[in-house]
């Protein structure tokens, strides 16, 4: 279990995070959500070790974390622009980790976990040869070899739809099997709900909800949750419904938007 106790982080007059206090169970993926500036990366930055609260605890199966170096936590990062090195191909990415730590997962795991994520015909691919969605799988690959607690930074955010929902499903299925507990930051009200098994929701530093994605669409803790998520989805939902006529037939086709093929 990893539990935050009364995290608070100040630059000078500014604060950042005002008291936050959770625990997030073995195996659980929570999501990170609120508006720019609400206090998101800075809370995963002190959870990663790459910034210090000014006051607080970290605490991972009740051991202090709160002074340990980000090396030896034991935590890992898929930074939302992958942060693959080019002068590698995809094999050589993915293992890149285990040269100063070779005995963390053996030849089996790495072509299990190349094979769940579906990697096999890229790996002498180098970078630039592979596609957005099959960089986000070499460093989902990368990370997970090293059998981390697993933070991602926005990891979906620059996929579109039909390899975003790939993805999404690949890291639920990757958390179960490994029985990961998973951070993630994220802008999207949706990703938040349709993969997490609890939800925090920052405003200006301070936890304006942490709850079930359940709890928190159908029992909202406040007006500013209610709208913060409430209208996302229901934009989302609004936009889809103009799409097709009451009978379930395709509505008009829309004029396209500037710059798009008709």
């Amino acid at each position: 279990m990893l539990e935050l106790k009364d995290i608070t982080k100040s630059f000078g007059d500014t604060h950042v995070l005002n008291g936050i206090s959770l625990a997030i169970g073995d195996g659980q993926i929570m999501s990170i959500l609120g508006p720019s500036g609400g206090g998101k990366t800075t809370l995963l930055n002190i959870i990663l070790g790459i910034s210090q609260p000014t006051s607080g605890q970290i605490v991972y199966n009740g051991e202090d974390l709160t002074n340990v170096p980000m090396e030896k936590r034991g935590f890992n990062i898929v930074f939302q622009d992958y942060a693959l090195f080019p002068n590698l191909n995809a094999y050589e990415n993915i293992t890149y980790g285990l040269k100063n730590n070779p005995g963390i997962s053996t030849e089996k795991e790495i072509k299990e976990m190349i094979s769940l994520l579906g990697l096999e015909e890229h790996l002498t691919k180098k970078i630039d040869e592979l596609s957005g969605g099959q960089k986000q799988r070499v460093a989902l690959a990368r990370t997970l070899v090293m059998k981390p607690k697993l933070l991602l930074d926005e990891p979906l955010s620059a996929l579109d739809g039909v390899i975003k929902e790939s993805i999404k499903s690949k890291i639920k299925q990757i958390v179960n099997q490994y029985n990961l507990t998973t951070i993630m930051v994220t802008h999207d009200p949706e990703e938040a709900c349709t993969m997490s098994d609890k939800v925090l929701i920052l405003n200006q530093g301070r936890i304006a909800q942490f709850a079930s994605p359940d709890d928190i669409i159908h029992h909202p803790a406040s007006e500013f949750v209610r709208k913060f998520i409430l209208h996302q989805l229901e934009v989302k939902r609004n936009n889809i419904y103009t799409l097709f006529n009451e009978d379930g037939s395709p509505a008009a086709k829309q004029p396209a938007l500037a710059g798009q093929e008709a």
